[in-house]
């Protein structure tokens, strides 16, 4: 007969034989190891970010929030969903940084009005064109050179995405990023579904109203994930230009989405 096992048997190697730890302590265990693999996530997305604000933007804040993003991820996902844990994290992670950046006052009330007057223009030349306006067009309008234009598109690089993720998140869940709060089925409630169909809807149509440069920007940033520089490589011009081109496709997309939505 083999001898009987002896489950109080000391641990050997310093490893904890299967089956002897509370599942709790198990369950914790896998949960710091998904945070700790995860970090550096937090950092991809918040070097991102980073590219299109200045200088003046604390990294670190938006590291230590993308970092309680993860928590939440890691706490909330579901595997039943059908959803890659990196997916659905990275969508959490920016919703947490975008929610305390527009918590913060980081951005002057001068590049906010520039945001303001490149996405008034943008609407009174599209109305009177009955098309988008291209660059030199733009710059016609806002009595400028052309040098003086991309510059102001610069400047407002920043404050263009934070105001377009604020409309998108506007009446959302704190802490999500509008992708995820767009398809979040938690909330059965029938009104609030149709708007968000209403409004994923909306946004599918303004995007695909883009002029093709700023399309083609926007597919290759959101949804290919690549970085500005990148882009630059694959579309022959320089990180700064991609970055222009971003955000005045952001601004078009704001201004469109804002008008649209005064009609839900």
């Amino acid at each position: 007969m083999p001898p009987a096992l002896n489950n109080s048997a000391p641990e050997q190697n310093g490893l904890t034989p299967p089956g002897t730890v509370p599942d709790e302590r198990q369950s914790e265990a896998d949960r710091q190891a998904l945070i700790t693999q995860h970090v550096s996530l937090v950092e991809s997305v918040v070097g991102r970010i980073m590219v299109t604000l200045p200088e003046s933007v604390d990294r670190e804040d938006l590291v230590s929030c993308g970092i309680l993003g993860l928590i939440q991820a890691v706490d909330r996902f579901e595997p039943g969903r059908g959803v890659k844990f990196d997916t659905y994290a990275t969508s959490v992670i920016r919703g947490a940084v975008m929610d305390e950046l527009r918590c913060q006052d980081w951005a002057p009330r001068s590049v906010r009005e520039k945001c303001r007057r490149i996405e008034r223009s943008l609407a009174q030349l599209e109305a009177q064109l009955g098309r988008s306006p291209d660059d030199d067009e733009m710059a016609a309008s806002l009595q400028m050179s052309m040098d003086e234009y991309h510059e102001l598109l610069s400047e407002a690089s920043g404050v263009a995405l934070v105001s377009l993720e604020a409309l998108l998140a506007s009446g959302e869940v704190s802490g999500q990023e509008p992708a995820v709060a767009l398809s979040d089925n938690h909330v059965q409630d029938p009104e609030r579904l149709a708007q968000r169909r209403e409004l994923k809807h909306a946004l599918a149509a303004a995007i695909e109203r883009l002029p093709q440069s700023e399309r083609l920007v926007i597919a290759l940033y959101y949804h290919e994930e690549l970085t500005l520089r990148e882009i630059g490589e694959v579309l022959g011009v320089t990180e700064s230009r991609v970055c222009q081109i971003h955000t005045q496709a952001v601004l078009r997309l704001r201004g469109k989405l804002s008008r649209e939505l005064e009609m839900f």
